[in-house]
């Protein structure tokens, strides 16, 4: 469960308009993020008194609220089935270096500043510069579904045979790098589709759109697989129907505004920039003297929280917890999930935001430990049905609701210290990059936690014809334990990986804050106009 949420949150924070983001880091529900140059952040005596008191609420845009809602709920159905996959996989033996090689599958958010100029700048202006992009990307959603879903039960090892690893990574790779294709060009038309007044109403609509689309992908395909009333290839079958005639739907009846004096103050007041620009823009961020440090920081900071994000849900199952049952324990979370940012965001105000990101490191990596052990005592309140007590499953919520406090903590100061020191002037690619560094810190971690596990564990395959066995009696992966099984063997756990690499993870997480702690506090003190890429008239003097 921690490894699910916690990736979703980072990617939220890639989702931030870059949306979940900002949620998508915006990856973790947070603060809303205010461009005091932005005419619809900017109170009633800058904007003017008449417009405020013209234009209120939704009328008019009752429609287009609607259909952004829905074009992030589809968003979120790639992200979600991506997520339900490794649990899947649990089930079926795999390795953990074969959960690692399915980890790439959640990259393409984390690393979508690659082609966003691209998105941004190249169009067909008869057709829309946004339903450029989003109609074949979101056709092509649907097309792959539907292809996954004549093969997906192939790849997962249809028949008793082994999954297709790389198939799946692939398949899903595709369908993530899609998703984010078509979240550039729908956090574009956000600012474009909703009246000035409104369009505040973007991140909402993308926050909660791409959750319930989450939601709708992983607990509720995982809950309906459980119990044998949906089958993954079904379920994927029914959503690229639904991709493509939606699509259908919106490339027909959806116009963009191309009237200039219709748009929003957000792009009326950016001009546009091109791919060249931007990347030259990115790499004068890049060689700003403060930006090595941080980019230092963004990558390694999580390193210490690998093992418990990554691996922790995978091995309940593994001791036996029902997968349906530990997805439907992200339910209690979400209400969680929508106030802590609220509550935090009140000691993240002002110059020092990142003193609650250092306070919360120790308890969230001591929390790391915790999970080590509540895998290491699952078996003990397994009853003889096979099942868990219900007091079980309300300690797993309450030490997980502990463990979201201070992820919360940490993701939403580090997002009010992004907003602080970002230029204002070119603040949507300055966000969106410390965005990108901050979902790749913890990514890569992620992957390597699990590749780790296999590498640092030994299991033996005891019992059964030993010599029709591999040789060495080595159980390592889904081959060589069925091999095991199918001889009257029983593979044995001699080292346990996971608890190894949760103790390293720890000591690895405080000897990384005795360097984190001064870089950080140093950042943090910096001045303003050391973040800065357009000189502003005051530098100049």
């Amino acid at each position: 469960m921690t490894s699910v949420e916690s990736r979703f949150l980072d990617q939220k924070a890639s989702i931030m308009p870059v949306s979940l983001r900002g949620r998508k880091v915006e990856d973790e529900g947070v603060v809303p993020l205010i461009n005091e140059n932005d005419s619809r952040h900017q109170s009633p005596d800058k904007m003017g008194q008449s417009e405020y008191q013209e234009k209120k609420g939704i009328k008019g845009d009752e429609l287009n609220v609607a259909v952004l809602l829905f074009l992030y709920v589809l968003q979120g159905i790639p992200l979600g089935l991506a997520a339900a996959i490794p649990l899947l996989l649990t089930n079926r033996h795999v390795s953990y270096k074969d959960q690692a090689q399915f980890s790439f599958a959640y990259w393409p958010f984390s690393i979508k500043l690659l082609w966003a100029p691209i998105v941004d700048s190249c169009f067909i202006s008869s057709f829309g510069r946004r339903k450029t992009w989003l109609v074949p990307v979101q056709y092509l959603i649907g097309i792959t579904m539907l292809l996954l879903s004549a093969n997906v039960d192939f790849y997962l090892g249809e028949h008793d045979q082994s999954p297709n690893i790389v198939a799946l990574t692939g398949m899903f790779f595709f369908l993530n790098f899609l998703a984010a294709t078509q979240d550039i060009a729908v956090d574009g038309w956000a600012l474009t589709m909703l009246q000035r007044h409104n369009v505040g109403y973007a991140s909402t609509c993308n926050s909660v759109g791409q959750t319930a689309g989450y939601f709708l992908g992983y607990v509720f395909y995982i809950g309906l697989e459980s119990y044998g009333l949906v089958t993954l290839s079904g379920f994927l079958f029914f959503w690229g129907i639904v991709f493509l005639c939606a699509t259908t739907l919106v490339a027909i009846f959806k116009h963009e505004v191309t009237d200039k004096t219709k748009l929003t103050s957000a792009e009326e007041n950016h001009p546009d920039l091109g791919v060249v620009e931007t990347y030259t823009l990115l790499w004068k961020i890049i060689k700003l003297p403060l930006m090595p440090f941080m980019i230092l920081v963004l990558l390694t900071s999580k390193m210490g929280f690998s093992a418990a994000d990554s691996v922790t849900s995978l091995k309940l199952i593994e001791q036996g917890v029902p997968k349906d049952k530990l997805a439907m324990l992200a339910v209690p979370m979400i209400p969680l999930q929508i106030l802590l940012p609220l509550v935090i965001s009140r000691y993240t105000v002002g110059s020092k935001p990142m003193n609650v990101y250092l306070m919360a490191i120790v308890p969230r990596l001591i929390l790391g430990l915790i999970f080590a052990g509540l895998v290491y005592v699952t078996p003990m309140f397994m009853l003889g049905n096979g099942q868990f007590p219900l007091y079980y499953y309300g300690m797993i919520v309450c030490i997980y609701s502990v463990h979201q406090i201070f992820a919360n903590c940490m993701f939403v100061s580090i997002m009010a210290f992004f907003a602080r020191v970002s230029d204002p002037a070119v603040g949507g690619t300055y966000m969106t990059m410390l965005n990108t560094l901050t979902n790749l810190g913890g990514n890569w971690p992620a992957t390597l936690a699990l590749w780790a596990v296999d590498s640092i564990t030994v299991k033996e395959c005891q019992g059964g014809d030993r010599e029709k066995i591999a040789p060495s009696n080595v159980c390592d992966g889904a081959v060589q334990t069925d091999l095991c099984e199918d001889f009257g063997g029983t593979c044995v756990v001699l080292t346990e990986g996971y608890y190894i690499e949760s103790v390293a993870c720890f000591f690895l997480g405080l000897l990384w804050l005795l360097w984190g702690w001064r870089t950080i506090k140093w950042l943090q003190d910096a001045n303003l106009d050391e973040w800065r890429v357009v000189e502003t008239k005051k530098q100049k003097v």
